[in-house]
């Protein structure tokens, strides 16, 4: 029974998830880190001589390799934390990089030139750690990130704590624990659509217009483009190609913003770009549309909450069963078709490993939308798979427990390897 705080929660989430970030969010969030550290010393009016960054391993996994946007084309952590501190406007958070103009790019490479950045990996098992410390003449500054890209539980000048969160380590967010695939399928079918209108319009707005740079432009490996060509008249392929050309620009420098999703702008792609492709190429109404992506981002927050921020298992495959499950509602599925439709997606490529923001990224988009277009299929032409293939167990709720466990539990050995061997010299 959908309650009316029930509802409001639900509401809640989609404003709390769907918000705007300007490039690959875990360099974004350590430019955000950066200048807010910048901010605490410039009453001070002493330039910046030193930094120190301690991050966690999952964060050197997903900036080591991904261009920072309003960069001019620099990749990794010193680079994000320059852009930080040099030109960077706390303000705005996730688009701290978003008012860099041409002419301040030479202060990025500048700062890099002139301050020496120390990088060290944290010595926790906090898989989501950023901690920034700028040394001036006289002064020094300290900001630490905890658990979420913009939650700040520190700030501090010289032996002056001017903020600490001691007792919550994480953003004050609506519950996500009454999540259930049948409860988002009942929000979907009676969401009044103005109160969710706005943050998905932006949604629309946003991931399609990357997208379709992607397949205007060059980009990485162009695995849209591939895909565009490979199947031009198949609307999987369509798909797919659409997804992954949003991935294709911003994992290479696209300096447009995404609405992501769990914190993540590959997934929040991923959890709409598809639903939406398939909802224009059949002339479906927008408010047929509005309801198909409270599906897909729903059951992408749903499957990412048991999973985690960052780990070993790769955030897109849930937001691509995700958008497969947003499709079946559009074609005018319900509860049975949407659930058979996620443990089939999830039976398929649960497992897929995380090795860091980068080009490839966008294949993985185009494989996990697969699925979630081939559980569908399956399920409508009578095939599905059972409690007991594999991790997949009797009911939708305990196959996404599974896979939880799966991600949580039994991938956190593989995430350190992972780590292991992209740290190490080519």
């Amino acid at each position: 029974m959908l309650t009316n705080e029930l509802y409001q929660k639900y509401v809640q989430i989609l404003k709390e998830e769907l918000i705007p970030a300007m490039g690959c969010t875990e360099p974004v969030a350590i430019a955000y880190a950066g200048a807010l550290c910048a901010d605490l010393l410039k009453p001070t009016g002493e330039q910046v001589e030193r930094a120190v960054i301690e991050v966690s391993g999952n964060i050197i996994k997903n900036v080591k390799s991904v261009i920072v946007p309003h960069t001019g084309g620099l990749r990794g952590i010193e680079s994000a934390l320059a852009a930080g501190v040099s030109v960077g406007r706390p303000h705005v958070e996730l688009e701290v990089l978003s008012f860099v103009k041409d002419e301040d790019l030479p202060k990025i490479q500048a700062f890099k030139d002139a301050c020496p950045i120390e990088v060290k990996r944290t010595e926790s098992e906090i898989v989501f750690e950023i901690l920034v410390t700028l040394f001036s003449k006289n002064h020094t500054a300290t900001v630490r990130i905890l658990d979420n890209h913009t939650n700040v539980v520190l700030k501090k000048l010289d032996d002056q704590v001017l903020y600490e969160n001691k007792t919550v380590t994480k953003i004050k967010k609506a519950d996500r624990s009454f999540l259930t695939v049948e409860g988002i399928v009942e929000f979907a079918d009676t969401v009044r659509i103005e109160d969710v209108q706005s943050t998905l319009d932006r949604q629309i707005e946003c991931n399609m217009a990357i997208a379709e740079e992607g397949l205007k432009n060059h980009y990485g490996a162009n695995i849209g483009k591939v895909y565009l060509r490979s199947y031009p008249h198949d609307i999987v392929g369509k798909a797919k190609a659409y997804a992954a050309a949003g991935s294709d620009a911003r994992m290479n420098g696209c300096e447009m913003p995404v609405i992501i999703n769990s914190g993540s702008g590959n997934q929040g792609m991923t959890a709409s770009i598809p639903v939406i492709v398939y909802a224009r190429e059949y002339g479906l109404s927008q408010e047929a549309l509005y309801r198909a992506l409270c599906v897909s981002n729903l059951i992408t927050v749903h499957l990412k909450s048991g999973i985690g921020t960052l780990s070993a298992y790769c955030g897109v495959v849930s937001a691509g069963a995700g958008a497969g499950c947003g499709v079946a509602y559009l074609q005018g599925g319900k509860l049975a078709e949407i659930a058979h439709t996620l443990v089939n997606a999830l039976a398929m490529d649960s497992g897929v490993i995380c090795d860091g923001a980068k080009a490839s990224c966008a294949a993985k988009i185009a494989l996990a939308v697969e699925s979630g277009f081939l559980g569908l299929e399956m399920f409508k032409q009578g095939n599905q798979f059972y409690a007991g293939d594999g991790i997949v167990k009797k009911g939708v709720e305990r196959t996404i427990a599974s896979v939880s466990r799966l991600a949580q539990e039994g991938m956190k050995e593989t995430d350190k390897e992972i780590i292991r061997i992209m740290i190490e010299e080519r």
